[in-house]
Formats: structure tokens, sequence, C-alpha cells
């Protein structure tokens, strides 16, 4: 495979190029090669622009009888992209550039020629001033007048404008000048002005939050402090005793609460549950006269004792705001109410 890309290929030992058949090719013949538009044409037949730079797939030929010293002369045919008109140019090695033949006609043309005229006098006149020294003087001379009547004309120019025109055009300059001043130190002043207010309401509410912050301190300081010990659910394990007469007594706490009865309550309670319980009422009848044979002296002790015990099963119960200690009460007076009866 590396043998394509090499540039030398063998030759055997016998080699004799004279034996290569040679094929006879008129010397007119034409080639097809890719070329771009060498300058921008119009067409004569459908008026298509072509601007210099397009892409074509073009027909090459060397044209017959044409030298330039030494150096053919080649001619190139195209297509119109439009109307598919043939256009054809060729090599101009003298002007370095190609020359239009026919089918379109070259833009710019006239400002191509006049340059052209410039450099051939340009040229003629430094052949002349190379050979003739009083040429180079009298050239100088009618350059310098030339120059001097053209500034006369310009400033001739320059005061009849002054004289037409009723424009101030130096006092609208400096007005505009001082406009432009003012606008900027107006800019400026509401610049300042704004960044001053910014920082005001930034101090203003610094010092209301200070302030906040300081009447919390001191609302929170004037508060008597609870003791870390009381939490809300403490009221349900006290237990406040009310005597006959309606007076409560001082709560007692109890040594130990069960942790149900502190987040939920007792059941007796005047919560959500007190109204699922029912309170046991006390026994209000009166107790029946012992008829057993006891001795005197025993006698006397025993109509004491049921004495003692009707009033305090007449009396009202003992209640306390738990509800588990109210039934506790209660159970006690029935099984004391129970036991004299069973006596």
């Amino acid at each position: 495979m590396s043998e394509r890309k090499v540039l030398n290929k063998y030759y055997p030992p016998d080699f004799d190029p004279a034996k290569i058949p040679k094929l006879k090719l008129p010397k007119d013949r034409q080639y097809v090669v890719r070329l771009m538009a060498p300058f921008n044409m119009r067409c004569k037949t459908c008026g298509e622009y072509i601007y210099k730079g397009k892409k074509f797939n073009a027909r090459k030929e060397t044209v017959m009888n044409e030298l330039y010293m030494g150096l053919p002369i080649f001619r190139f045919y195209i297509k119109c992209t439009r109307c598919l008109a043939e256009i054809t140019f060729k090599t101009d090695p003298e002007n370095t550039d190609y020359a239009m033949e026919h089918g379109a006609t070259r833009n710019f043309q006239a400002e191509k020629l006049l340059e052209e005229e410039e450099k051939k006098i340009t040229k003629d006149r430094e052949e002349e001033e190379l050979n003739n020294p009083m040429k180079v003087l009298e050239n100088r001379t009618r350059d310098s007048k030339m120059e001097m009547e053209v500034l006369e004309n310009l400033q001739e120019l320059k005061e009849l404008n002054q004289r037409q025109a009723s424009v101030d055009f130096e006092g609208m300059l400096g007005t505009y000048k001082e406009l432009e001043q003012r606008t900027k130190e107006q800019e400026k002043e509401e610049d300042e002005r704004e960044t001053r207010e910014m920082l005001e309401r930034a101090l203003v509410k610094r010092l209301r939050d200070s302030d906040s912050d300081s009447d919390q301190e001191g609302e929170s300081s004037s508060r008597p402090k609870k003791p870390s010990t009381d939490r809300p659910t403490d009221i349900l394990t006290t237990d406040r005793l009310t005597d006959p007469q309606g007076l409560s007594v001082g709560g007692v706490k109890k040594a130990k609460v069960e942790s149900w009865e502190r987040s939920v309550g007792g059941l007796g309670g005047g919560g959500a549950l007190g109204s699922l319980v029912v309170r046991k009422k006390p026994a209000t009848s009166v107790p029946k006269p012992d008829t057993r044979v006891t001795p005197a002296g025993s006698n006397t002790q025993t109509v004491s004792k049921a004495a003692a015990i009707v009033p305090t099963a007449a009396t009202k119960p003992i209640t306390a705001q738990n509800g588990s200690s109210s039934l506790s009460l209660l159970g006690a007076y029935s099984d004391s109410d129970d036991s004299n009866n069973s006596e």
C-alpha cells in the first residue's frame, strides 16, 4: 500500500522510453478545470450578476498564435448561472489580470481604465524627468501653482458659506457641550442622593431591629421565671381536696404518678373521658341494729360506732381534681359501709 504514494517508480534496466507510443493530440485541445470568477461581471443575455469568487466547472484551452514574452495565453469557457449562456475570458499576463472577451461585461471597467490611464501618465512623466532636469523644475513649479489655486478656492468657498449660513455652528457646539455637562452633573447628583437614601434606610432598619431586641430582652427579664420542673401536664397529678363547706385545701402531689396519667389524665376528670365514667353513689341506707348479745360494756361501744358511721355515710364524699383519687375514696367508703352492715 505504501508504493502508491512514492514519487519515483521503478524502472527496469532494459527500459527504453523511445519504445513508448506517442499520442497525437491537437495543440488546441480543451481540459475541464475548476476555477473561480476572476472579477465581477454581468451576463449580456439575461442580466444576471456574477460576482468575483463564484466557482465554475470551466473548459480551458490554449490560445493559438498569441504569446507574451514566450508565455502562452489561456482561454476559459464558463456558463451563466441563470440562462446557461456561454461566457469567455482569457489571461492577460501583461497587466497580471484577466481580459473579458464576449458573453458578459466587466463591472467597474471605467474605474479600472481610469487607474490604468493615471499609471500611464505617471510613468511617462517619470521617463521625461529622468532625461531632462529642466522638465523637473517646470513640473514642480506647475504643481505648486496648482496647489495654491486649490487652497484659494477652498478659502473662498468657506467664506461664501459663512456669509450665506444663518446658523452659528460654534454656538450650537458650545450649547451642546454645556447641555451634556449639565446632564452628567444631574446624573451624578441623583446617584449620590439615591446612595444616601439607601444608607439612611439601612441605618433606620438596624436601629429598629436593635430597639426591638432590647424591648424583648427587657420583657423577658421583667417576667417571673417559671421553675423548669413545672410542666403543663403536672396539674393532672395534683390533688385538691375540698372540705364539706366547699373550702379548698392545699394541693398535694403524689409521690409516684404513672406516665399515662400525666399525658391523658384520670378517667374521672372533666376531659373527654369524663363523660364515660359513672361515679358510684355512696349508700344512704341506715344500718340495722345489732341483735347479737354482747356484754354490757361492749354495747355502748357498738352503738357509738353505728352513730359515727351514719353521719359519715350521709356526708358528701371527698372529691379531688384527679378522677382516680375520687374513685379510690368512694371505694373506701363503700367498703366501710359493707363491713358495718356485715357486723
